[in-house]
Order: structure tokens, then C-alpha cells, then sequence
């Protein structure tokens, strides 16, 4: 009896470890995803698979790196769970751990490449509109188009308010119906690039800077889905009154801009502080949703460190 116990045992500890197994999903249109999840770093595509979110946004990499680029076969075990999987790809800065960056840059700098951003270690500004950054840009592309991704997460869209800001680093300044359109322009080559690659059902969805829509609202048209952050809180706390008057006055209206179209808008805030669903941290979690859905947006809650390198499983709320 005693072996019977402890083969027993040991075959409850073999299952109990066992990583999570895929589910076998259909996978829906982005307009119908009721929920979504973003994890940036060392995404782990069985987990992944096996998560029930409807959508991903996620890097073409476990660490960034080539040498961690995700296969082909891992892309399409997540898609076969029914889970869209999303690339993750900066188009308004640099970053110094990506394929394309030079040690050389140090001394010898672009002349697309501008300032570091002090808020993030190892990104740096970049003139978008120079044919040079466009066409490492569109050599990112044809990594993420080959191992099977369904669509790209445009970050740094809101570029353009950095280069027409008197008080950048950089000191060159240009009127931001220019940098809006530069932008807009980008976007809209980046879409024609990857749908004659990839398909005409190819998602195109941008993150923050909506206002761009103010200059160009047709390329409402040529995307997908839009990606709101910190719409309505400021990590864990509160907007002071002034910000979330300058939520309701521009970000709100371009944002509806796109509702109108039919978009999707994918919400994510930095709400929850990591010690489970319960008391405040619960209490802040349930306000950011049910804003949301008072908006008509998605949400995320995401975890405070911003670190986006775990699934944030939310048991009866998220997914």
C-alpha cells in the first residue's frame, strides 16, 4: 500500500507540473475580441496558447534579440488556440538591443537618430520620415510577416508630438500638421507594404497618438484597431482634475473618431499593484474596467512596474 501511495503521489506532482495545455479555439475577427492581454518580454508561446485571450500583442522576440525570435511554429500553435497573435514594433524610436542596431552609432550617429528618451533606458528618438529609418523598418516587417503574425502593434505613433515641441532635446523643431502628416504618411506606407506581403486582412493597429486624426482622418480608413494606455489612470493613481479635463477634450473625441469607424479600441492601464484582486487594488481594478466599458473599450489591466513581461491573469476577470 505504501507504494501504491507514493507512485500516487508522484503522479500527481507529474500532472500538477505540467505546464498548461493549448485550448483549440476558432479564431474570431479583431472587432469581435471581447478581451486581449500585452506581454512584451518572454512570452511564452504555450502559455500564451493556453491563456484564453482572444488577442496578443506581443514582441517578435523572447528578449528582443534575433537569436530569441520566436518560429514560425510557435506563431501558429498560439493562433490555433484561437488567440490573434499581434508583433509589437516601435516605429517613432530606436532601440539599442534590436537586430538593426551599430555600435558605430556611438561615434558616428545618423542623421535620422536623434536623443535618447530619458524615460526609457536604451530608446532614442528618430526622424521617421528619413527613407534610411523606413527601410530598416520595413526589414523588421519581413521578420514579423514571416513567422506568421497576423498584424502589427505601431508604437511611438505619437512621435510627432515630440518633434514639434519647442522644448526637445534635440532642438530642431518642425509645425506638427508636418510631423502629423510625415507620421501618417509612415503609417500608411507600413500598410501597404505588409498587405501586398501579407494579405489584405492584415491588422494594422497603432498605439496612443490619435490625435493624429485631427490631420488625417481618412487613415482611419487604412487601420484596424487603435491602442489607448493610461486612459484613465496614472499608473495606480488618479488623473489630477486639469489631465482628465484634457482627457475628455482631445484624447476621448479622436479616440470616438475611430469607434465611429468601427474600430476596436484595446485599453490598457498600469492599475494593478501585484498583491491579488481584493481591497483597493480590486476596487481600482473593477473602476478601470467599468470605465471601459462605459467608453466602448477593451481593457488590460496591466501590471504597476510596466514591465509587460507576464500575463496578468485576473481569476473571473481576465480574461
Amino acid at each position: 500500500m505504501r507504494h501504491i501511495g507514493l507512485f500516487l503521489s508522484v503522479l500527481f506532482l507529474f500532472f500538477s507540473c505540467k505546464k498548461p495545455q493549448p485550448l483549440t479555439r476558432e479564431l474570431k475577427p479583431i472587432d469581435q475580441a471581447q478581451n486581449w492581454t500585452y506581454q512584451l518580454q518572454n512570452a511564452d508561446p504555450q502559455q500564451v496558447a493556453s491563456s484564453g485571450f482572444d488577442m496578443i500583442v506581443m514582441d517578435y522576440s523572447r528578449d528582443g534579440t534575433d537569436a530569441e525570435q520566436y518560429t514560425k511554429d510557435e506563431i501558429q500553435q498560439i493562433k490555433n488556440s484561437g488567440t490573434i497573435p499581434i508583433c509589437y514594433i516601435s516605429i517613432g524610436e530606436a532601440e539599442d538591443y534590436r537586430f538593426y542596431w551599430s555600435t558605430n552609432w556611438s561615434e558616428n550617429k545618423p542623421e535620422w537618430l536623434g536623443s535618447a528618451n530619458p524615460e526609457w533606458k536604451g530608446n532614442y528618438a528618430v526622424k521617421y520620415w528619413y527613407t534610411d529609418w523606413q527601410k530598416i523598418i520595413y526589414s523588421y516587417l519581413d521578420k514579423i510577416i514571416a513567422q506568421g503574425f497576423m498584424g502589427i502593434y505601431l508604437d511611438k505613433v505619437d512621435e510627432f508630438e515630440y518633434w514639434s515641441d519647442s522644448t526637445n532635446p534635440d532642438g530642431l523643431v518642425w509645425s506638427e500638421d508636418s510631423t502629423a502628416l510625415w507620421m501618417s504618411r509612415f503609417i500608411r506606407q507600413i500598410a501597404n507594404y505588409v498587405r501586398s506581403k501579407a494579405g489584405a486582412d492584415f491588422y494594422i493597429i497603432p498605439q496612443n497618438g490619435e490625435k493624429i486624426l485631427e490631420y488625417d482622418p481618412d487613415l482611419i480608413n487604412i487601420i484596424s484597431a487603435w491602442g489607448v494606455e493610461d486612459m484613465f489612470y496614472n499608473g495606480t493613481e488618479a488623473w489630477t482634475d486639469d489631465d482628465w479635463q484634457y482627457i475628455l477634450d482631445e484624447r476621448i473625441p479622436n479616440i470616438r473618431k475611430a469607434q465611429n469607424a468601427s474600430k476596436p479600441i484595446f485599453s490598457v492601464d498600469y492599475v494593478d499593484n501585484g498583491i491579488g484582486y481584493w481591497g483597493g487594488n480590486k476596487a481600482r481594478i473593477d473602476d478601470y474596467y467599468s470605465k471601459c466599458h462605459q467608453y466602448g473599450y477593451i481593457p488590460y489591466a496591466a501590471l504597476k512596474n510596466r514591465a509587460l513581461d507576464k500575463i496578468n491573469i485576473i481569476k473571473g476577470l481576465q480574461p
